[in-house]
């Protein structure tokens, strides 16, 4: 069963500080560095996160999603529950524009495209998702190249996913026959030698305001 899944990760310790980049009385526009959990998880000796450390300054804080522990950039942090609410709905009705910057191995042929394949939990081999068309949700992340660069042939493309799930753009990229750089769990070994940390960085987000109406734009400067 999923939920007797044991998480046996233990991150290393993240020196590095989450910056703000806009706050209001309702929420938070935040930059997470890579190497730090989104959320303390089950595992005791993951106590540092990216909640961890606001609730200390921010104690009503509230993760309205979440970023894997290597990607970089942005993420919005409602600081109360009818924020929150609100924040989620966009998300699950997909209002929310979401892109990220991505360095893949190879050089991607075609300057843009769209993966679909539908992903699925893999319990025996947690944390590991899989494509699966049986039980898998539908996936969706359209790509666009911005540059192609070599020694080592390497790919560097937009990817603005149309669905939110764990790990999709990591999958995707495989799928395509390019992993991301850097990425411990769906690359080569050689693949994720070549880079210090996963090369994904989310660098933009829209989103409409819970309490004004207005809509945010907001960007966050790839690191890489």
């Amino acid at each position: 069963m999923a939920n007797d899944i044991i998480d046996t990760f233990v991150a290393p310790v993240c020196h590095d500080q989450i910056r703000i980049l806009f706050e209001d009385e309702h929420l938070l526009l935040i930059n997470k560095p890579s190497g730090l959990l989104s959320l303390s998880g089950k595992n005791s000796l993951n106590k540092d996160s990216v909640h961890y450390r606001l609730v200390q300054i921010y104690p009503d804080a509230l993760m309205v999603h979440r970023l894997d522990f290597g990607t970089s950039g942005l993420m919005v942090v409602a600081l109360n529950k009818a924020v929150n609410a609100h924040l989620a709905r966009q998300f699950q009705q997909r209002t929310v524009m979401k892109t990220y910057v991505a360095i893949l191995s190879g050089h991607v042929n075609n300057e843009q495209g769209v993966v679909e394949a539908p992903i699925a939990k893999d319990p025996p081999n947690f944390p590991l998702q899989k494509i699966c068309a049986q039980t898998g949700k539908t996936s969706k992340s359209r790509y666009s190249v911005v540059e192609r660069m070599n020694h080592p042939r390497r790919t560097r493309v937009i990817y603005t996913p149309e669905t939110g799930r764990t790990h999709q753009l990591r999958i995707h990229s495989r799928e395509m026959g390019h992993p991301i750089l850097g990425c411990d769990l769906y690359g080569s070994e050689q693949t994720h030698a070549m880079a210090p940390r996963l090369l994904l960085h989310a660098a933009t987000l829209d989103f409409d305001h819970p309490v004004t109406g207005k809509r945010m734009t907001a960007e966050c400067v790839c690191p890489f």
